[in-house]
C-alpha cells in the first residue's frame, strides 16, 4: 500500500492557516467555483506555478451548448452518449446538457466576449457533435479569454485569496473527513497546513505522463494522486484522449489543431495525398476523436509516416484568418502556410476521461472532498470525451459544488481538527530517483492510443518496482510531482489491464472488441482495492 503523505510532519510544528474553502486549482472550475462560493464563504484558491500556467487557457475549439435554434439537450444528450460509448453516467450527462446553456449565459453576464454573428451567437461545429453548438471567443482563443475574464473578476473579490507558486502537496484527512490540506510554497521553500470547511479539487489532467501532450507541465496528476493516497474512489483511469490533430513538428511543442478546423470543412490527408477518413466512418473527419486518432495511426503505420496532414486549404482564406487566428499564426512562425500547404499533424495526449470519483453535485467518498474539472470523473464523458464539453463540465459541476455548499448543506467548519503526525518515510533521496523520461516512454509504448495485455503487465512490473521509491519523502516540488506521476501511471495500467475489450479511448489490440459484459466501471481506492460497479447507463 502506498504511503498516505510524501512528507514526514508533525502538524503541531507547521506553520498554519484556516479558510471557510480551499480550492486546488486555477482553471476555468477552479475560479468559476470560487466566484460562486465567494457570495457566501471566505475562498484561498492555490495554484502551484503562475495562475495563468494551466489548460484552460489552451483550449481553443470552445465550449458546447444547445443555444442553436435547431438545437436541444435532448440533441446535446444523445450525441454526448454516442461519443462516450456505452460508459456515460445517465443523470450526470442530463444535468450537463441541460444546465449547460445557464451556464454559458452566465459567462456573458460575466462579461466573456464570445464570437457573433449578425448579433447572434457564433456557432461552430465540431466532431461527434449533430447540430452547430460550439461557442467560442477570440475566433480559437475560447479558453484563454474565458480565463482572463473570471480571472479578473477573482482577483478583484476581496473574499477570494489567491496564491500562486503554492503547490498541494497531499490532503489532510483522518476518519474519511478531510481538513484541508499541506501545501508547499515556492517562493520560502516551506510547508504549511491550510485548514478548510470544505476542500475543492480544481487541479486538472495529467497529460505530462506522455512524451508529446497538448497539456502545460503543470499537469503532473497531482489532485488525482493526492486523492488517492488520501482514501479517495478514483474510476474510469484506462480512458485517456488522444486528440488526432496535434501539429507534427519539433518545435510545435504539442501545439493542438483544434477540431472546429474539421468543423469548417478541414480534411485529412495521408502521405500519399489521399483522404482516408471516409474509409474508417460514416462521420468521415467528424467521427469521434477515438476513432480518427486510431485512424490517423493506422495510415501512418500503413504507410510508414510520421505523421498524416490537415489540409486547411479547403477553407476559404479570409475564413481561416477570422476563426483560426492563433493556428494560422502558429503555423506561419514554423513555416507553413495554412492557406496554401497541407499541415503535418499527428495523435498527441490531450484528456483524462477518468480521475477522482464524485457524484453530481461534485461529492467525494470523503466528508469535506469535492473535485471538478478534469480531475474529476462523474462519469459524463464515458469512454470518450465529446468535443468542447470539457470547458462545460468545469462550468456546470463548479457550480453545483457551489449550490451544494451554499444551499442544501451549509459549510460546517470541524470544531477540532486532529493532531496530524506522519514520520513512515526516509528521508531524502527521491528527487534523484525521478526519470521522467523513463516514464514517459514507457507509459507511450504500453499504455499509449493501443495496449494489449502482455505490455501492459510488463508496464505494470517495471512501475511497482519504482513505486518502492516512494518510501522515500518527497525532497523538493520536483519530486513531489514525479511521485504523483508515478502514481497515476501505476493506475492507469492497472485499470487498462483490467479492461478486457475496446471501447472508446481504451483500444486493446488483444480484444479488439466492444463486449457487453463489460459495460461496467472499475473503481480504486488505497484502503479498499478494487471494485467493479454497474453503468447508470
Amino acid at each position: 500500500m502506498l504511503p498516505q503523505y510524501l512528507v514526514n510532519f508533525k502538524l503541531a510544528e507547521l506553520p498554519q492557516e484556516e479558510t471557510d474553502v480551499l480550492i486546488i486549482g486555477s482553471g476555468i472550475a477552479g475560479l468559476y467555483a470560487a466566484l460562486k462560493l465567494s457570495t457566501g464563504y471566505r475562498v484561498m484558491l492555490v495554484t502551484k506555478e503562475e495562475a495563468e500556467n494551466g489548460s484552460t487557457e489552451l483550449a481553443q475549439g470552445g465550449i458546447a451548448a444547445a443555444l442553436g435554434e435547431n438545437d436541444s439537450p435532448a440533441a446535446h444528450f444523445e450525441d454526448t452518449l454516442r461519443a462516450g460509448a456505452g460508459l456515460c453516467d445517465r443523470d450526470a450527462v442530463a444535468v450537463l446538457v441541460e444546465e449547460g446553456p445557464r451556464r454559458v449565459r452566465e459567462l456573458i453576464e460575466l462579461g466573456v466576449p464570445f464570437d457573433r454573428e449578425d448579433g447572434k451567437l457564433a456557432l461552430g461545429r465540431e466532431g461527434a457533435h449533430s447540430r452547430r453548438r460550439i461557442v467560442h471567443a477570440g475566433g480559437d482563443a475560447t479558453g484563454d479569454v474565458i480565463w482572463r475574464c473570471l480571472a479578473a473578476r477573482a482577483w478583484q473579490e476581496p473574499r477570494i485569496t489567491v496564491r500562486q507558486g503554492v503547490m498541494a502537496l497531499d490532503l489532510l484527512v483522518a476518519d474519511k473527513r478531510c481538513y484541508g490540506a499541506l501545501v508547499w510554497e515556492g517562493a520560502s521553500n516551506r510547508i504549511k497546513a491550510v485548514f478548510a470547511g470544505a476542500t475543492v479539487l480544481a487541479s486538472g489532467g495529467a497529460g505530462r505522463l506522455f512524451p508529446v501532450t497538448t497539456n502545460p507541465p503543470v499537469a503532473t496528476g497531482d489532485g488525482l494522486a493526492m486523492a488517492y493516497r488520501c482514501g479517495a474512489e478514483v474510476v474510469d483511469l484506462e480512458f485517456f484522449q488522444f486528440h488526432p490533430t496535434v501539429l507534427a513538428h519539433p518545435a510545435a511543442g504539442g501545439f493542438l489543431i483544434s477540431e472546429a478546423v474539421r468543423g469548417e470543412g478541414a480534411v485529412l490527408r495521408n502521405s500519399r495525398g489521399e483522404r482516408f477518413m471516409p474509409a474508417y466512418h460514416p462521420l468521415a473527419e467528424l467521427a469521434p476523436r477515438d476513432i480518427v486518432s486510431r485512424a490517423i495511426s493506422a495510415e501512418m503505420e500503413r504507410h510508414k509516416a510520421a505523421h498524416v496532414f490537415l489540409d486547411l486549404t479547403t477553407i476559404q482564406p479570409a475564413v481561416l484568418e477570422r476563426r483560426f487566428p492563433r493556428i494560422v499564426a502558429a503555423c506561419r512562425k514554423l513555416g507553413l502556410e495554412p492557406t496554401r500547404d497541407w499541415v503535418p499533424v499527428a495523435p498527441a495526449a490531450h484528456y483524462f476521461m477518468g480521475g477522482v470519483r464524485t457524484d453530481v453535485w461534485g461529492r467525494t467518498n470523503i466528508d469535506g472532498l469535492y473535485a471538478c474539472g478534469e480531475v474529476a470523473c462523474t462519469g459524463v464523458h464515458g469512454a470518450n470525451r465529446l468535443a468542447s464539453n470539457s470547458l462545460l463540465e468545469g462550468v456546470v459541476f463548479s457550480a453545483r459544488i457551489a449550490e451544494f455548499l451554499l444551499g442544501e448543506s451549509p459549510l460546517r467548519r470541524p470544531q477540532r481538527v486532529p493532531p496530524f503526525i506522519f514520520q513512515g518515510l526516509k528521508e531524502g533521496g527521491l528527487e534523484k530517483r525521478a526519470d521522467l523520461s523513463w516514464l514517459q516512454r514507457l507509459v507511450q509504448e504500453k499504455v499509449g492510443l493501443c495496449r494489449n495485455g502482455p505490455e501492459l503487465q510488463d508496464c505494470l512490473r517495471e512501475l511497482e518496482v519504482r513505486l518502492n521509491d516512494l518510501g522515500l519523502a518527497a525532497d523538493s516540488r520536483t519530486a513531489a510531482a514525479w511521485a504523483n506521476l508515478l502514481t497515476v501511471a501505476w493506475l492507469m495500467a492497472r485499470a487498462a489491464a483490467w479492461r478486457q475489450e475496446s471501447r472508446g479511448a481504451h483500444y486493446r489490440l488483444d480484444f479488439p472488441a466492444s463486449r457487453p459484459e463489460w459495460v461496467k466501471r472499475l473503481v480504486l481506492s488505497r484502503e479498499e482495492g478494487i471494485k467493479e460497479v454497474k453503468v447508470n447507463a
